[in-house]
């Protein structure tokens, strides 16, 4: 089984409004802590599509929600590809939507995988194991350049041209195979002042290797603009973020889709098709309280955004 605490559990799934014979879509099923909850409030009419792209999780969730495999359909996809999938289910409209971005808990726990800074593994931090990009390939065969440019953009490091060249002088004596050889060419890179405040000083380079190699912050982007399409009216969208990049993609959307287009002045009226299509349930995120960040550690960083279809776009 997963060891996994779920993040904002309530908050999330509360957020969607369910309707016990709704149709739901959890886009990250990771320990299926969302989906067990989610699951439990549907009747035998409801349905809730569970997306992963790692195998493992399907494994465990069939443990964990074996009381009702009946409304449950498992998708092995990335979520970016919500769209094309449902369709091949006949399905074009749901009732809700949730999202628990980023690398789930047992990933993370998993030291093989790669994607931990703390275990010595090989560097892989694939979330599909079936995909061909790793993270060994980014930091042996990337450009300098393009090193730079994912380590400050993904992971806002401040140090990444230092760090970058510290991996270009390692790999021209022999390739970077180890997480562990990673941290250490990465504490080379920044200075001494800069490694003792802030945290683990790999973490900002290991996130923007694992978004590269996942692509996930265009994964969310396509998904969240599909996701939006694929509401029916009334039907709500619930986004759990973990770091700045994820948490803007998710707002800019959001306020897209609930503001007014720019206008000439003066307009007496609105035109028609002009208007919104979703509303902004939070206007501000929802954090997890005092409660949780004591039992949780994990849910520190995390914010919550749901917002809620009003009418189809371009249509009253």
């Amino acid at each position: 089984m997963f060891n996994h605490t779920t993040v904002l559990l309530h908050e999330t799934v509360d957020g969607l409004n369910i309707r016990p014979d709704g149709i739901y879509v959890d886009c990250t099923l990771g320990g299926a802590g969302h989906s067990e909850y989610l699951v439990q409030q549907l009747n035998d009419q409801g349905k809730l599509i569970c997306f992963d792209q790692d195998t493992t999780a399907f494994e465990n969730a069939k443990i964990r929600l074996a009381d009702h495999l009946h409304k449950v359909t498992f998708v092995h996809a990335n979520f970016r590809d919500i769209k094309e999938k449902l369709q091949e289910l006949g399905i074009d409209k749901v009732d809700g939507i949730l999202y628990d971005l980023g690398v789930s808990s047992p990933q993370l726990d998993t030291p093989e995988r790669g994607f931990s800074y703390h275990n010595d593994a090989p560097l892989d931090m694939r979330m599909d194991m079936t995909a061909s990009l790793t993270a060994f390939d980014v930091v042996n065969d990337w450009e300098f350049n393009d090193l730079v440019r994912i380590f400050y953009r993904y992971g806002e490091e401040k140090f990444s041209k230092q760090i970058a060249r510290k991996i270009e002088e390692a790999r021209k004596l022999a390739p970077i195979e180890t997480t562990g050889q990673l941290v250490e060419l990465i504490k080379d890179g920044i200075p001494a002042f800069a490694r003792r405040k802030g945290g683990h000083p790999a973490k900002r380079v290991f996130q923007a290797i694992r978004i590269a190699v996942n692509d996930e912050l265009g994964a969310a982007e396509e998904s969240l603009q599909d996701a939006i399409e694929l509401l029916a009216v009334n039907g709500r969208i619930s986004v759990i973020t973990f770091h700045s990049l994820e948490d803007r993609i998710t707002k800019t959307i959001f306020k897209e889709a609930a503001s007014y287009p720019e206008l000439p002045p003066n307009l007496p009226v609105i035109p028609e098709g002009m208007e919104p299509h979703m509303k902004l349930i939070t206007r501000k995120p929802i954090l997890p309280s005092e409660e949780e960040l004591l039992n949780n550690n994990r849910s520190r960083s995390a914010k919550l955004r749901i917002a809620e279809k009003i009418k189809e776009k371009g249509r009253d």
